[in-house]
């Protein structure tokens, strides 16, 4: 009698064993509470938990192995993100419960701390980046997309939202000022904020040339700095040169007063990674999801968006959130359209 069995396939059985593998190792978990708002880079995830580069492309490996990351190529770097639990397939359950836990685990001072300083890093590489190009900052901006080729389309879903005499606008970014004017036509006080001296000084001559009065300009960090809140904040070709983008959502819309509205204008995901060292660009344009994604995190909800081919093929996304307004305990929303 032949006692041999015949091999068994356990498909199933391996997936789910290979999503508990994963989630088995400590420092693993702590990789995925980097990624819950972030993507780094395997050199910077080394750097963030001070372990050599081969040890982090072996724990990343394991992870990618059990669907719990996935990786965006930006230019000739590759970045790794969470991947979204996906409830209807194998472990989808198991994948988003331990996401849950995750979510609420504490990272170590340190690893915060080295996170921090990845941030910086990025961030002065971006300030030195306008501080050595501010002259030539209107030409470098039409090699991808200048205002001319969304402002249309922005005044357009600016003015279906229909604000009120009085309401304030703030502009994050504000760059040589082209937009300055707009806003201060349909505004009773504008707010124009930007980090950078240099790009500063290109939109206050552009306030004077245009008298516009009830323009302020500040010098100050959109993340950490102090400034007022208004009813309708303007990034335009600003996103992607922030560090930690989803983040700097959050921070952002705590700037939006309630009932009021989030504006953003951006490129779609790109590959052309020129775009860095032509324009400063940290990230090569986002995806759609990512932003409504990030948008609902940071308490905001998503508005009517617009997309506009161009012909160097890029792809500009104007995107409008909108900031709830509490009313008894029920949130609603102040502008239609």
């Amino acid at each position: 009698m032949n006692l041999r069995a015949s091999p068994l396939g356990f498909e199933p059985a391996d997936e789910l064993a290979a999503l508990c593998k994963a989630g088995g190792d400590p420092l693993r978990l702590n990789v995925l509470r980097a990624l819950a708002n972030d993507s780094f880079g395997v050199l910077e995830l080394a750097q963030i938990f001070a372990i050599g580069q081969s040890g982090m492309s072996h724990h990343l490996k394991v992870l990618a192995q059990a669907g719990l990351v996935a990786t965006r190529r930006e230019g000739n770097a590759i970045f790794y993100r969470r991947a979204l639990s996906q409830g209807e397939r194998l472990g989808g359950t198991l994948h988003a419960a331990l996401l849950d836990e995750v979510d609420a685990l504490q990272l170590p001072a340190d690893v915060q701390a080295r996170i921090g300083e990845v941030h910086r890093q990025r961030a002065a590489a971006s300030r030195e980046f306008f501080a050595r190009t501010a002259a030539s900052f209107q030409a470098q901006q039409d090699l991808i997309a200048g205002l001319p080729h969304y402002r249309d389309s922005l005044l357009a879903l600016l003015d279906a939202l229909g604000f009120g005499a009085d309401a304030t606008a703030l502009e994050i970014g504000p760059g040589d000022g082209g937009f300055l004017p707009d806003l201060a036509r349909r505004f009773a006080r504008v707010t124009a904020l930007d980090n950078s001296p240099a790009m500063l000084d290109l939109a206050r001559q552009r306030c004077a040339e245009e008298a516009l009065g009830n323009v302020e300009l500040q010098l100050a960090d959109a993340l950490n700095d102090d400034y007022s809140a208004a009813d309708c904040v303007v990034l335009n070709m600003v996103l992607h040169h922030f560090a930690a983008p989803a983040e700097a959502l959050k921070t952002l819309a705590q700037r939006v007063k309630g009932g009021g509205s989030l504006l953003i204008t951006e490129l779609c995901s790109h590959d052309q990674s020129w775009a860095r060292q032509a324009c400063g660009d940290l990230w090569l344009g986002f995806e759609q999801d990512d932003l409504a994604r990030w948008a609902e995190a940071a308490g905001l909800c998503a508005g009517e968006s617009l997309y506009l081919g161009l012909r160097n093929g890029f792809q500009i996304q104007v995107r409008h959130f909108a900031k709830p307004e509490q009313h008894n305990g029920l949130r609603a929303l102040t502008h239609r359209y």
